[in-house]
């Protein structure tokens, strides 16, 4: 545990990624503008956002062509709500948005709008983790499918052991300085997590839920409008 877990603990910082084209989801708008049961999958994940313990930053990485309330069905933001035009990569976006997070915040999450359904819950236990003295904090579930590594050619390399495996989701949260140090070497990466872990840093890994899972695919979608028919 770093000197600085024990100082007094700031705000809470969290950068929504929603920045995608939804490609993949056939769709004709951002994926973080399809509707999902009458709202934007924006506006569904931003629902469970203002309920974080502590939240005083909210930053919205969205297409600049929607850098804007009116685009997205949100209802009403707090004050400290921003939009954040968003890069061509992922990575981009992230680093973007986390130049808009407040100094004030100590601990900055960041979540993908795609898992719209992300429970509040899960955002307070990688806060709480964070706080604790992590450097990096990820929700993951364990992996109930037998995993395979393959060469170029598809043949079998590998079989890791399963128990060793998760599934990581978001939000994934860390301290400001870290996530700021780790964006500065100016890599790419799936996750923010892989950044912080070429700079030599831990993350924890705490208990994700079901109801994090990313909309990709038109059958994510259906799920997701199933699962929220039947709340």
């Amino acid at each position: 545990m770093t000197d600085d877990a024990h100082t007094a603990p700031r705000g809470v910082g969290v950068v929504v990624v929603a920045a995608g084209s939804g490609a993949r989801l056939g769709a004709q708008v951002p994926k973080a503008a399809v509707r999902l049961a009458g709202r934007t999958l924006l506006a569904r994940a931003v629902e469970r956002v203002l309920a974080v313990d502590g939240l005083s930053c909210l930053v919205l990485v969205v297409p600049a062509a929607l850098a804007g309330p009116e685009h997205w069905d949100l209802g009403e933001l707090p004050a400290h709500a921003a939009f954040v035009a968003g890069g061509a990569e992922r990575t981009e976006s992230v680093a973007a948005g986390l130049a808009a997070v407040g100094e004030d915040c100590d601990v900055v999450l960041v979540h993908d709008a795609a898992r719209c359904l992300a429970p509040t819950e899960v955002f307070d236990r990688v806060v709480a983790a964070v706080r604790a003295g992590a450097d990096g904090v990820v929700p993951g579930l364990p992996v109930v499918d037998t995993v395979k590594t393959v060469d170029a050619d598809g043949f079998v390399t590998g079989t890791p052991e399963r128990t060793t495996l998760r599934a990581v989701q978001t939000p994934q949260g860390f301290r400001r300085e870290v996530l700021i140090a780790a964006h500065a070497g100016g890599k790419v990466a799936t996750d923010d997590a892989a950044l912080v872990e070429r700079t030599g840093r831990r993350v924890l890994v705490v208990d994700g839920d079901p109801m994090a899972f990313k909309v990709t695919t038109r059958d994510d979608l259906e799920r997701a409008e199933r699962l929220v028919a039947g709340a």
